[in-house]
């Protein structure tokens, strides 16, 4: 059975500061792009903002799908810490409120949808799917930044 592919990427120019996201999906010979920004954001937003915004445009939770991140935080948020945030009623293990709680309860309903293996990818490491996310988000900061 074919796999949707997906690539994400999120970053940030200042931390905050005015960040984007992009996505590569891939379905047999279909490819979508999906790229976004915020004024004033963390890296780490746009992270899981780029990860929530690839699920989201899904259509069918009847194709298992490999998503692809350069993040260590997104792929060891929803693998190993997630567990213990939801049994402690969204607190870390020093009792403090999870940062980013609001993506992070979105992209939990989203992966209990979907049948999603994850995958982490070293950053600028020559994955061209990785790259095109990437480049993808630098636009969007690049448009964002632009005089109004």
């Amino acid at each position: 059975m074919n796999r949707i592919v997906i690539y994400t990427d999120g970053g940030c120019r200042g931390n905050p500061g005015i960040g984007g996201w992009g996505v590569l999906l891939k379905y047999g010979d279909y490819d979508k792009k999906l790229k976004g920004s915020e004024k004033k954001t963390t890296n780490n937003r746009m992270e899981l903002i780029a990860t929530i915004k690839a699920l989201e445009v899904i259509k069918s939770n009847q194709i298992g799908i490999d998503l692809f991140t350069d993040s260590k935080y997104v792929i060891t948020g929803i693998n190993e810490w997630i567990k213990n945030w939801k049994a402690k009623n969204w607190k870390t293990s020093k009792k403090r409120p999870v940062k980013n709680v609001d993506l992070w309860q979105r992209l939990d309903v989203l992966n209990k949808q979907y049948d999603i293996i994850w995958y982490w990818v070293k950053s600028h490491s020559g994955n061209n799917g990785n790259d095109i996310a990437d480049r993808l988000a630098n636009l969007a900061m690049d448009i964002r930044s632009q005089p109004e």
